[in-house]
């Protein structure tokens, strides 16, 4: 049984408008660029796909996309969007999809999701499985704040706007984490959600594609290309299969 926090109906039904700034041009559109031209025309497998927001637009540059989803009511919500995308309702770290694959990819921090190094090593095993000779694992992470913890304090902000404001709360021990949103509405109301996590840090994220088999190619800041530095707070991976 996978440790990650698994989304019901009602979360999966406001999902996408509840996370509208994820969808905003300027967030998705150099993510998508970024994935198509790593898959070279060949068929790409999203990972925790969720309700389609990269995988859609992906479809739409014509790239055949594969889905994982652990979710059924987030998958439901996908197949609402299209029929054009197969999803298998499992865990991204055993649950298998039929083909090869030159692309495997994980957006928005969700590796994270699985809440054990043993399930996130599975994880990355689970995508060199999946990829065709010299076929690329993309993984979008941010870095852990832990700098922006001075001693004494137990949470940090990571977006503070007009309908939400979130904050993190890390155990430095342990590396698990936990998301706290509160959402103001339409209606003024204000609702709090919490998600949970294991956070990790890019050398640990080597260390575990190495043990899948696969090397690093390159790292960025961001979709962009931006370099990645010692100040970056998020960071876009390639590792490569052996061709």
């Amino acid at each position: 049984m996978t440790s990650s926090d698994l989304w019901d109906a009602e979360t999966a039904e406001r999902y996408d408008e509840a996370s509208a700034f994820m969808f905003a041009p300027d967030v998705l559109e150099p993510a998508v660029d970024f994935l198509v031209d790593l898959a070279g025309g060949g068929p790409a497998l999203e990972l925790a796909i969720g309700t389609g927001r990269v995988a859609v637009p992906l479809v739409e540059r014509g790239v055949a996309v594969s889905g994982i989803e652990l979710s059924a009511p987030m998958a439901d919500q996908l197949l609402r969007k299209t029929r054009d995308i197969p999803v298998v309702v499992g865990d991204m770290a055993t649950s298998t999809v039929p083909g090869e694959f030159s692309l495997v990819y994980l957006v928005w921090n969700s590796l994270g999701n699985l809440r054990t190094q043993a399930e996130q090593v599975a994880c990355f095993r689970n995508a060199a499985r999946h990829l065709a000779p010299g076929g690329r694992f993309v993984v979008e992470l941010w870095v852990p704040g832990i700098r922006r913890f001075p001693p004494g304090q137990v949470a940090v902000p990571f977006h503070v706007g007009e309908h939400h404001a979130g904050f993190d709360t890390l155990d430095m021990t342990t590396q698990q984490g936990t998301s706290h949103h509160y959402r103001r509405h339409s209606d003024g109301t204000v609702t709090y959600g919490a998600s949970n996590f294991r956070y990790v840090w890019p050398a640990e994220c080597d260390l575990m594609a190495q043990l899948a088999g696969m090397n690093l190619e390159g790292r960025f800041a961001d979709w962009s290309r931006a370099p990645f530095t010692q100040d970056s707070e998020s960071h876009v991976s390639v590792w490569r299969t052996p061709a």
